[in-house]
């Protein structure tokens, strides 16, 4: 059965010395110490710290039986500071984390689109034309569409897909707008 409680290194009616302490429980301190950290030379300084700690706490424990208790406390007490302290540690790289902000569009690059796309939406019948504008240009919903042309709304939604297919389809509109396309 393993006791809770400090064994003395010392002769009976001699007491116990820090270095003595530490001579004879150090390497099961060094275990629980161990047991907190993940590193062992973080072990190393925690129990360190620990027993700084201790040393300078030493004559006012008034029960050096209970000196593992007091020194792994110290111990727990340590690492959960050095975690809430934790820093974030910053490391020098050749590339930015961030991304390059994106270039603003060319005023001219935007006109000739929108020109290109009145063009083609023109080039589209009448009605898909009207329920094209209604819902992307004026951002109509399908059903406030529908009922202002008169029509359902499963007539607005087959006649405004039909309509994308062939702006999609355009020549001149994927020219301005996608012309590696073309290209390939």
């Amino acid at each position: 059965m393993v006791s809770m409680t400090t064994p003395r290194t010392a002769r009976p009616g001699t007491p116990l010395t820090f270095t003595s302490y530490v001579r004879t429980r150090g390497p099961v301190l060094l275990r629980t110490a161990r047991s907190l950290t993940a590193n062992p030379s973080d072990a190393e300084d925690l129990l360190q710290t620990a027993l700084t700690k201790t040393y300078v706490a030493w004559d006012n424990i008034e029960d050096h039986r209970a000196l593992d208790g007091y020194v792994r406390r110290a111990l727990v007490n340590t690492r959960t500071s050095q975690w809430r302290k934790r820093r974030v540690d910053e490391y020098a790289v050749d590339e930015l984390p961030e991304p390059d902000p994106l270039p603003e569009p060319d005023p001219a690059e935007q006109q000739a689109i929108r020109e290109a796309m009145w063009q083609a939406v023109r080039k589209l019948p009448e009605r898909q034309r009207a329920m094209v504008v209604l819902r992307y240009y004026e951002d109509l919903s399908e059903a406030a569409t529908a009922e202002l042309l008169g029509v359902s709304v499963g007539t607005v939604k087959s006649a405004v897909s039909r309509a994308l297919a062939k702006l999609r389809e355009d020549t001149d509109l994927v020219a301005v707008t996608r012309p590696q396309v073309l290209a390939a």
